[in-house]
């Protein structure tokens, strides 16, 4: 029986995190967590959820991106867009007065996330299976129909992405019963915000050893001087024996070759959050360098991508490596950075680039040139989003996750049912449920609680008074 997609709805949700400091740094300094989130029906019951991240004010902007996007699904089957999840893509992003606004970048590549992301959710409900297992379980054929390949030719045509997985078909299922069995390695950002006290960070630090992590990222590039001791704070707590009763990794174990890890094989990573021109970044990170990071994540504009290769460079003789991709807007910018061997990380969003079929895109031009994937995840629904991306990226396209980790931010996952979790090692669970698509629904009481203006946290917070936009 054929069905239609008959009617959407949109909402504007906004958590008050500005008030604890949460996801605070030197770029950000006021945060809410934010989403454009978007519902998709169908008269046959079947629903697709999906979001975008924002960080408060300009999310209603989003959302009425979303509802230009999402209008013309109406009255489409949306088992024609399951048949070839690419040319959907490349379907959704055509419309011409839609896409002059961009073109593939900014809002309307925000919103068209939330609605292809929305649309991929529908397609793993309609077939009973998580998202990851949706996509490791298609042929390499399939997997490349689902890719979208515009503008990336000159690096990876079709022909070259088939024989890629192709090759990687071997050994899929037992990797797939690895990963599932120990989980997918992560790493914490949630106890280094930038307006988090001394207090609050070595609590959180110490907390996050318990709890099985090894990769720990602070915030930088507000001053200097405060950067340095922090830092040399964070790392008297992850390089101390004492604070590992259970034992730690072995610094020469062959995962953590090249990260600078500290006696207890603790890493330490650093992110300027785009605060710094070229030559600021290098001097800075420089400055930083008897902390030993393993990378210096966002030094400069995210779409500078000849100025991330120079940083690269520079920092290369402290081995200090360059990690960026969270605000990268499109496939193409990655492109480049990977042309210009300007990355040692590609930190893939999966709500700056635009659903599913672009991220595809993305993976698979990092394991042409070997680059690790170690998704952005600090945001609300974002860590439900990445581990799928993550597993799929292990299992069928790069085959390893030995040097990744995919970060973990420990905030706002009550509010999703299929919410993510971690094992005892600080790695990441492999969704299980086959009811749970992409894992981004979100509770109804949830959004009726945060949305903005008029949902009941807001309005208790003015006092009563329904906010206007």
């Amino acid at each position: 029986m054929t069905i239609k997609i008959t009617h959407f709805e949109t909402h504007d949700i906004r958590f008050p995190t500005s008030l604890t400091g949460d996801g605070t740094d030197a770029m950000n300094t006021d945060c809410d967590y934010s989403s454009a989130y978007v519902t998709i029906y169908t008269d046959s019951g079947l629903i697709g959820h999906g979001m975008t991240f924002t960080i408060g004010r300009g999310t209603d902007i989003v959302c009425h991106a979303i509802r230009e996007l999402a209008g013309r699904l109406v009255g489409r089957d949306p088992e024609s867009f399951f048949e070839n999840m690419g040319k959907a893509w490349d379907w959704m992003c055509s419309d011409s007065q839609l896409r002059w606004i961009g073109p593939e970048k900014g809002v309307i590549h925000l919103a068209t996330a939330a609605v292809n992301n929305a649309l991929w959710d529908m397609f793993a409900r309609a077939r009973g299976k998580p998202l990851w297992k949706l996509i490791v379980d298609m042929t390499p054929e399939e997997l490349v129909n689902a890719t979208a390949f515009r503008y990336i030719t000159d690096v990876l045509t079709r022909e070259e992405a088939l024989e890629m997985l192709k090759a990687k078909e071997a050994g899929k299922r037992e990797r797939e019963a690895l990963v599932t069995k120990v989980g997918y390695p992560a790493y914490i950002t949630s106890a280094g915000w930038l307006g988090y006290s001394d207090e609050k960070v070595s609590r959180l630090t110490k907390e996050a050893i318990a709890s099985g992590f090894n990769h720990f990222k602070m915030k930088v590039g507000a001053d200097f001087k405060d950067d340095l001791r922090r830092g040399k704070m964070i790392r008297s707590i992850i390089d101390d024996p004492a604070n590992y009763p259970s034992g730690f990794k072995d610094p020469s174990s062959p995962e953590l070759a090249g990260k600078s890890a500290g006696p207890t094989g603790a890493v330490l990573m650093i992110d300027a959050n785009q605060v710094w021109d070229v030559p600021q970044a290098i001097e800075y990170v420089t400055g930083l360098a008897e902390i030993k990071p393993w990378f210096i994540e966002e030094p400069t504009a995210p779409d500078d991508a000849l100025g991330h290769a120079a940083i690269r460079r520079a920092l290369k003789p402290y081995g200090i490596g360059v990690a960026t991709g969270e605000h990268a807007h499109n496939r193409m910018v990655f492109k480049q950075l990977f042309q210009a061997e300007a990355i040692d990380v590609c930190q893939i969003d999966s709500c700056r680039l635009a659903g599913v079929s672009e991220v595809l895109s993305v993976l698979l031009m990092a394991a042409k040139f070997g680059v690790p994937v170690c998704p952005h995840a600090g945001g609300v629904g974002l860590c439900e989003y990445v581990i799928h991306l993550s597993v799929i990226d292990y299992v069928a396209i790069s085959g390893t996750m030995e040097r990744n980790v995919l970060e973990f931010s420990d905030h706002l996952h009550e509010h999703f049912p299929y919410r993510c979790t971690m094992n005892e090692r600080g790695r990441y669970n492999v969704p299980s449920n086959p009811k749970e698509g992409y894992s981004i629904e979100m509770y109804k009481e949830s959004i009726a609680e945060f949305e903005w203006p008029n949902g009941s946290y807001w309005v208790g917070a003015s006092g009563g008074k329904k906010l206007s936009t």
